[in-house]
């Protein structure tokens, strides 16, 4: 099945949405207009992202010329790689193809270029629904030797949200750090946290996640199941690749922040009935979107707005049944953004839906909390959702922000509590720091940037053979 916000190159157009049935372009503000404060909010984001893309030194690089087969994604050629076969293998992590991943930066090392050899990966997981899905990422060699004791161990990385397009998958971000055209903006953020477990001598696996890279359907954002169970298989996928030097043997570690934090945390819970075959060392959750009827009120209004749109595209991507509510209570602007934000990446949602309320994008004018608490059928697919209902066996190092209001730190620390009780060795920690700004996202990102050297110690303590420490026993003086 074609992807229906996907169009083929050189002579198709692009194809109906489910429910808005067309896809119009994003609503610009008219020049003449004088910028209100969200437009001057979007102009300190844009000017904050290109400092960023300054600092990282790398140059945008072109698409390339698309073939007749190819798919195209916001003017950007999605490679032939990432197109799935029609029948997919039995075994879950099967690897379905691979080939050489070009990194972006290598650098010269005394036993060969740093960081290490990558492979670009397509495997078969499970859905939500139970049916097989082919799933793309990269597989990475690290030229690094590893310092610890034993084989040399894997961490399966759980990229933190890139958006909905194919052009935002983190296996392509390896390649292009920066993919920058004037229909989308997509940095691979999650690259510097690869290379950093890469030097500790550790393998890395990192998973696109279902429908993010592969073209054949929609990417299921926050989808609990539909991620988890695509991490555990990318360490099947990993073991199974020719040439790789982890094995049944390596001690794996999950590691993952934001919607990367929510995959790491469901995998974690999923893996003792999923994937028995794998033997969790320890398992990095960072600000995981453990229950999205908060977080969903977190994102509302905020500079990730548009991660509404693409939460609700993946609801309905799982189950289409869901359709008919969305045509039955959006209008016309809340339809055409749905549309519009499904090959969006995280720059073009900021640019083009930051701080806006989904009060606009209905017919009554309820939010979407509001639509899901009052539609028993979002209400139960959300509540499906919910991490913490499972019990992990290995040990988890959970962290949320206490200012974060995008994904509310009140909720993550819940999931800590509940696996608490249910006596999983858990560590958490409550990141605090100043309040950056409301709604900005700022207070979500700054404890992935100032946690992160801390994240990778603990893991790879875990991956040495270091026994963990639960501090459960404090959560009632913790914020």
């Amino acid at each position: 099945m074609e992807r229906p916000h996907s169009t083929r190159a050189p002579h198709s157009t692009p194809q109906p949405h489910p429910v808005s049935g067309r896809r119009p372009r994003a609503e610009r503000p008219s020049p003449s207009t004088p910028p209100g404060p969200a437009a001057r909010n979007r102009g300190r984001l844009l000017a904050t992202a290109l400092a960023v893309l300054a600092c990282l030194g790398v140059q945008a690089l072109p698409a390339a010329a698309a073939g007749a087969d190819d798919v195209v994604s916001r003017g950007v050629t999605i490679p032939a790689f990432y197109t799935p076969p029609a029948n997919l293998p039995a075994a879950n992590g099967a690897l379905i193809r691979s080939e050489p991943l070009p990194l972006a930066l290598s650098l010269p090392g005394v036993d060969g270029p740093l960081p290490g050899t990558a492979t670009r990966l397509m495997y078969k997981s499970t859905d939500s629904n139970g049916k097989p899905v082919a799933v793309t990422g990269a597989y990475i060699e690290p030229t690094a030797d590893w310092k610890g004791d034993g084989p040399r161990p894997l961490v399966a990385v759980a990229p933190g949200t890139m958006g909905q397009g194919d052009q935002c998958a983190a296996s392509i971000g390896l390649q292009h750090p920066i993919t920058l055209n004037d229909e989308t903006v997509s940095v691979g953020y999650e690259d510097l946290a690869i290379y950093r477990l890469l030097a500790t001598g550790a393998a890395v696996v990192v998973t696109d996640y279902v429908g993010l890279g592969a073209t054949d359907r929609l990417h299921t954002y926050v989808n609990r199941l539909d991620s988890g169970h695509a991490l555990l298989d990318a360490v099947r996928a990993a073991r199974a690749l020719t040439g790789a030097s982890v094995t049944s043997a390596s001690p794996v570690g999950l590691f993952g922040y934001s919607q990367g934090g929510g995959a790491s945390a469901s995998a974690a819970e999923l893996q003792p009935s999923y994937a028995p075959d794998i033997t969790l060392a320890g398992t990095y959750a960072g600000a995981p979107p453990a229950d999205l009827t908060d977080v969903i009120k977190g994102i509302d209004g905020s500079s990730l707005a548009g991660a509404l749109g693409w939460s609700l595209n993946g609801f309905m991507q799982a189950d289409p049944a869901l359709r008919a509510i969305a045509d039955e209570h959006l209008n016309a602007a809340g339809k055409a953004a749905l549309n519009d934000l499904s090959t969006t990446c995280v720059g073009d949602a900021i640019l083009g839906y930051a701080f806006k309320k989904s009060t606009s994008w209905t017919k009554d004018g309820e939010s979407v909390s509001e639509l899901v608490a009052n539609t028993p059928a979002l209400q139960a697919t959300v509540d499906n959702q919910r991490i913490g209902n499972l019990k992990p066996t290995s040990p988890v190092r959970l962290v949320t922000g206490v200012q974060d209001d995008i994904v509310p730190h009140a909720q993550a620390r819940r999931l800590a509590v509940d696996w608490c009780r249910k006596g999983v060795d858990i560590t958490y920690d409550a990141v605090i720091l100043p309040n950056l700004g409301d709604k900005l996202a700022t207070n979500h990102m700054a404890p992935f940037i100032t946690d992160q050297g801390d994240a990778i110690d603990w893991i790879t303590d875990r991956l040495s053979g270091k026994p963990a420490f639960s501090n459960c026993w404090t959560m009632p003086l913790q914020p």
